[in-house]
């Protein structure tokens, strides 16, 4: 069993971060790259193992459209695995994973929640490809590619994966409910593309309200099940306020439950924090954190 960290943009924003920005966490490191690194630290403090890089939105293309050079886009994304392997060294221990985000987290419309791409597999593939290898060849452990909405999308990322053998992955999908990615395609279907791949350490979900992960766990066959879901929270634009489950304990509970039925790697991904990652720890292995 594997502790992953949680909202990485959350608790930035908790560190008083600005995060209102098509770049998301990703501008901090033009502005700020310190707080990254302190963000990873506190993560490490509460209990994860995994420390999930600033890269998710960092990608070449939306760099250069806020006016960089590719060779600088290119030492930040490089910096975002820096940041983190200067967390994991010291803390002590550690796994670092260089964070690969959805096409669509690029075009910033939400498409990463629907999969709706103007993009085909050979397309998706030539998006990413630079991206991948840079991160590939980065100080990483292994790559995460994470909020996956899209059959054709993970497809593309296979084909990426062969072309760089040396290098370790899981694939997280983001969920519409119990059964489906975000475009509809079955997620057994969908993680069935990657149960014979030895790169590949675990495939799950994230971005994902946990009402639905007991259910998606089932799905997942030939590979560890991984999943970080989102708080569980939802929007209410009349209060102007977050509702649902938030509490840490309440999460941490739910964790064990998502362990028991064959998570092994859990985590938490929008709107959790430091705290759910602790209460995890303790639920899980009732190890004090510090």
């Amino acid at each position: 069993m594997v502790i992953l960290d949680g909202g990485l943009a959350t608790h930035l924003e908790a560190l008083g971060a600005d995060l209102r920005d098509e770049l998301w966490s990703a501008k901090l490191l033009l502005e700020n790259p310190a707080v990254i690194r302190q963000a990873h630290l506190d993560y490490f403090a509460a209990g994860a193992e995994v420390a999930t890089t600033a890269s998710y939105q960092a990608s070449i293309p939306a760099f250069v459209r806020r006016g960089l050079s590719p060779g600088e886009a290119e030492d930040l994304i490089l910096l975002s695995v820096h940041l983190a392997v200067e967390a994991r060294d010291a803390h002590g221990s550690g796994t670092v994973a260089a964070s690969v985000g959805p096409y669509g987290a690029y075009l910033a419309n939400g498409a990463e929640y629907t999969g709706d791409y103007d993009l085909d597999e050979d397309g998706l593939t030539d998006w990413h490809r630079e991206r991948w290898h840079i991160l590939a060849g980065s100080e990483a452990d292994l790559l995460a590619c994470e909020t996956i909405p899209s059959y054709t999308e993970a497809r593309a990322l296979k084909r990426l994966l062969a072309e760089t053998p040396e290098m370790r992955a899981w694939v997280s999908f983001s969920c519409r409910d119990g059964e489906r990615i975000n475009d509809g395609t079955p997620l057994k279907e969908a993680a069935a593309l990657f149960a014979g791949d030895p790169q590949v350490i675990a495939v799950g979900v994230n971005c994902t309200a946990p009402r639905h992960i007991l259910s998606l766990i089932g799905q997942i066959k030939g590979k560890p099940a991984m999943v970080y879901p989102n708080s569980g929270e939802l929007w209410d634009a009349a209060s102007h306020s977050w509702l649902g489950l938030a509490d840490p304990m309440e999460f941490g509970q739910a964790a064990a439950e998502w362990n028991a039925a064959g998570s092994a790697f859990v985590g938490g991904c929008c709107r959790t924090t430091p705290e759910h990652i602790r209460q995890i720890r303790a639920h899980l292995t009732g190890q004090p954190t510090g």
